[in-house]
This record gives C-alpha cells, sequence and structure tokens, in this order.
C-alpha cells in the first residue's frame, strides 16, 4: 500500500543511496514529457526536503528545457534486488550552471566527472512510496564506460561544440539554457 510523507525520512534516504539507476521526469506546459534514467554516481540527497544530481551532457537536454518554463519535477526509484518498493520524490528544481554562484560548491559533491551540464537542485514536497511487487527482480552487472570514455575524449571544447550542436532545443524546439542564452 502506498505512503506519503512531508519529508525524506532516513529510511527513504538509505534506500535511495542503495539504488545504482534513478528516473527523472519533467514538462513544460506545451509539448512532450520526458522521463530520463539517470545513474553513474550522480545524485545526492541534502537534507529532508533536498536533493541535487548532476546532469552529464548526453544526446537531449529536455530537462534543463523544461525547468525553464515549469519547475515541477519527479524522480522515482525502482527496487530492482532486494524486497519490492518504488519511491518518487516530487517537488520544484532548478538548473545550476557553471556561470552561477552555487555551481564550485555544488559541483564539490561529486567525483570528478567529464562532461557535466547542469546541477539540478530539487526542493522536495512530497515523497511518495508504493509497495513495487509488480518490478521485476534484475542483477546489477556493473556501470557502462561509454558516456564517461566518450566525454573525456572530447574534452571541454569538444563538449562545448557538442552543446552548441545538439544541446541548445529540446524536442519540442524550447532552449535549454546550456551555452548561456536566455
Amino acid at each position: 500500500m502506498g505512503q506519503r510523507f512531508g519529508e525524506i525520512g532516513e529510511q527513504h534516504r538509505a534506500f535511495i543511496e542503495r539504488q545504482r539507476m534513478f528516473f527523472v521526469g519533467t514538462a513544460a506546459p506545451e509539448g512532450r514529457v520526458n522521463v530520463s534514467p539517470k545513474g553513474m554516481d550522480t545524485l545526492r540527497v541534502l537534507g529532508p526536503n533536498r536533493v541535487v544530481w548532476l546532469n552529464l551532457t548526453g544526446s537531449g537536454n529536455e530537462t534543463a528545457a523544461h525547468l525553464r518554463e515549469c519547475d515541477r519535477m519527479t524522480l522515482m526509484w525502482c527496487s530492482f534486488e532486494g524486497p519490492p518498493l518504488i519511491l518518487r520524490l516530487y517537488g520544484t528544481a532548478r538548473a545550476v550552471h557553471g556561470w552561477d554562484a552555487d555551481w564550485d560548491e555544488l559541483m564539490a559533491l561529486f567525483p570528478g566527472m567529464p562532461g557535466p551540464r547542469q546541477v539540478l537542485d530539487m526542493h522536495v514536497d512530497l515523497v511518495q512510496t508504493s509497495c513495487g511487487a509488480g518490478v521485476p527482480l534484475y542483477a546489477y552487472v556493473g556501470d557502462r564506460d561509454d558516456l564517461r570514455d566518450w566525454l573525456a575524449g572530447e574534452g571541454d571544447e569538444g563538449i562545448r561544440q557538442y552543446w552548441a550542436e545538439a544541446n541548445q532545443v529540446s524536442l519540442d524546439g524550447k532552449p535549454t539554457g546550456v551555452l548561456g542564452e536566455g
């Protein structure tokens, strides 16, 4: 049976920290809804109502575009190993870029990784759990090195060029702010 909480409790935090993957959901007032899988040790719980996660360079930049128009965000974890559980965090978020005052402070929370694009800073106003009994069991094999290797090979200039070519607008043509415009 699902339960609701006003903050991230210690049992929620422990569950989140054990998971190797989470999903991010955002939507602008108009256009497509986006759901993205994330991993690679890119999320930190900073308190009972605050979570930050590192958004690495990737093929799209939907989350940043959506947050410019509507700050709602949902994060979700599924237990793929051990007892079944689904945990969702609901709230509002903002994208922090390299030119923002708190960039260095937030980046210090994460291991050095090539290609950081934004840090997403989320205020959580609702925590919801549900049974997850229908989620299949999967065995964790390991992290993929593909993204990390590609980003390291591109270097800072190659990544900025990629942002200019592939990350400036969403699927619906909404600006992402990745290069500081608007």
